[in-house]
């Protein structure tokens, strides 16, 4: 009899195969290169690209990489990292680096913001130097409807992160392979998985305009149980899910 995990991993597997097919996330001779948080979310999208790996359709290969923030009080256990990654043959690189806001037009930008560009600025440098054509990032499906949300909110557009983005100034895609995961099936696999959680959160990771759109969808779900699949539909008849 196949244990609650192993169940669990099928279900969450069957939706990032169909996920890759239907937004066209990987094809043969790929190289793809995960931005490792550390979060439940990145360890199961090391795992799920990692057990795919060895398979031979499509044919890929994946890196790794974690970057740590000095002047960011969060904290993640890097040890379990190397092992997490080891133990699935994923290299894995470890970059440190820090943000100084130093025009005046980032000096009015939120730490998050910053945070962020100075964080992926890593990713897109190490994987040109690698040779990747792929970053795979781990939000999952109430990342892209929160985002939805939050572009009506404060942006007035109706729009959200595509599962995969071409960049225009490199040769570079951003994929989501998670995009078609709800949120607590990853942290139900989480526990069962006994990934082990970060050692400190970001202080900032609460006080931000997400965490208004994830209350007001969860304000929403409370009316209409459906309403995620009432939103994912209507981004996929806009053409925004690519």
């Amino acid at each position: 009899m196949r244990s609650e995990k192993d169940i669990l991993f099928k279900k969450l597997n069957e939706r990032f195969v169909r996920a890759f097919a239907t937004y066209k996330l990987l094809e043969d001779d790929d190289h793809v290169l995960i931005g490792l948080s550390g979060g439940k979310d990145s360890l199961l999208l090391t795992e799920l690209l990692a057990r795919r790996a060895r398979i031979s359709h499509p044919r890929f290969r994946v890196e790794a990489i974690h970057v740590r923030m000095e002047n960011i009080s969060y904290e993640t256990d890097t040890s379990f990292l190397e092992q997490f990654c080891a133990t699935l043959g994923v290299p894995l690189h470890l970059v440190t680096t820090n943000f100084e806001a130093s025009s005046p037009e980032e000096k009015q930008k939120p730490p998050c913001f910053l945070c962020s560009w100075y964080r992926r600025k890593q990713l897109f440098n190490l994987a040109q130097q690698l040779g990747c054509n792929k970053i795979a990032l781990g939000h999952h499906q109430d990342d892209l409807l929160h985002t939805c949300l939050m572009n009506l909110l404060y942006q007035g557009r109706f729009d959200t992160m595509p599962p995969r983005l071409q960049m225009v100034k490199m040769p570079l895609q951003i994929i989501r392979p998670l995009c078609l995961i709800p949120e607590k099936l990853i942290s139900q696999y989480a526990e069962l998985s006994h990934y082990e959680k970060q050692v400190k959160l970001c202080p900032y990771e609460r006080d931000t305009n997400r965490t208004t759109a994830r209350q007001l969808f969860e304000q929403a779900e409370a009316l209409n149980p459906e309403v995620r699949f009432s939103m994912w539909n209507a981004l996929e008849r806009e053409g925004k899910l690519g």
